[in-house]
């Protein structure tokens, strides 16, 4: 059972983390790009704050790592993003490519460490 906490724990973390950066980018992404109100700045900032606060959270000793692994989880939630938000349906190869950076951040983070 403790295992699956310690898997549980960081993943949700890094989804949370993921949430918080895209919807903070897309903040400004909107403000920029569809001509939406300079408004849409404040909600970006504390989401993209929350998004920092959260990666500090990752059980790990080194933030290269948090950040390495939080990568792969990034790239999966922005396809995500892309279909939930966007309306765009990722294709095969989007799918391959996030699988891909999915297996290198759990190898990333769950990997073995020697001394």
């Amino acid at each position: 059972m403790e295992s699956v906490f310690l898997l549980l724990r960081p993943l949700g973390l890094y989804l949370g983390a993921a949430l918080f950066e895209i919807g903070g980018c897309f903040a400004f992404w909107a403000w920029l790009r569809l001509d939406k109100s300079a408004w849409w700045l404040l909600p970006g900032l504390v989401a993209l704050a929350a998004f920092a606060y959260l990666l500090t959270r990752i059980d790990t000793d080194f933030a290269g790592r948090a950040y390495a692994a939080y990568g792969g989880v990034y790239i999966a939630s922005s396809l995500l993003w892309l279909w939930g938000v966007e309306g765009q349906v990722p294709d095969r190869w989007d799918g391959i490519g996030a699988a891909v950076c999915l297996l290198g951040a759990g190898i990333i983070l769950l990997g073995p460490r020697g001394a």
